[in-house]
């Protein structure tokens, strides 16, 4: 992965008035998420991690973000989207069924579980789950596709952007309070966020290029 912001580290901002005590709070506990999984059984977490390397697969040079962690915390906490699809069963009910869906579909056509299919075979159960083509008792009813769409995607793709080393690699520089933001307008960016490598010169060629438009 090409490092758009090299030498960025969000967390150098700290101790800086971008970041007031509530914030510096809430991302210490975020970044002290134990790797032990306490709403998952090991089951599950071993097969909600192989489901997170798939969906956002991470670099190899860095640390990895701890996705299924970030995952069981909030399932831990039961914290609500506010809204539900009436197709799909709460939160913690839909995670569990849907896994054991999930890997039933893998035994079903491979004779394992999910976590023992290789890279190719595990994308192709989850586009299989994605375009709604999993079904079967396991599934209690639930579309494979609304699961995918609603909880997998969804709550993978969120965990993975909650985390600080997914706002370093974006150049967000996180909750600014009290700072805030100012500078709101497109390709603007205030002097204390991040500077994309050769990030002027894309944005004066995109300006040049709407002027000759």
């Amino acid at each position: 992965m090409s490092n758009r912001y090299p030498g960025y580290d969000v967390l150098a901002k700290r101790h800086t008035p971008s970041w007031n005590e509530q914030t510096r709070r809430v991302i210490d506990k975020r970044l002290a998420i134990s790797g032990e999984p306490r709403f998952f059984t090991a089951q599950e977490y071993a097969l909600v991690g192989a489901i997170c390397a798939r969906i956002v697969p991470q670099p190899s040079d860095r640390a990895p973000i701890p996705v299924a962690a970030l995952l069981d915390e909030k399932l831990v906490l039961n914290a609500l989207d506010g809204y539900r699809d009436a197709r799909l069963p709460p939160l913690r009910e839909a995670w569990r069924r849907g896994l054991r869906a999930l890997d039933e579909a893998a035994r079903e056509a491979h004779g394992v579980g999910f976590t023992r299919l290789d890279a190719a075979e595990q994308d192709a159960l989850l586009k299989r789950a994605e375009e709604g083509k999993l079904e079967g008792p396991a599934w209690e009813g639930m579309p494979s596709k609304l699961f995918f769409e609603k909880r997998l995607l969804r709550d993978i793709v969120l965990a993975y952007y909650a985390h600080p080393t997914s706002w370093s690699e974006i150049g967000w520089g996180g909750p600014a309070s009290p700072r805030g933001y100012v500078r709101m307008g497109f390709n603007r960016r205030d002097p204390w966020e991040a500077a994309e490598a050769h990030g002027d010169d894309d944005a004066k060629a995109l300006r040049e290029n709407r002027r000759v438009g």
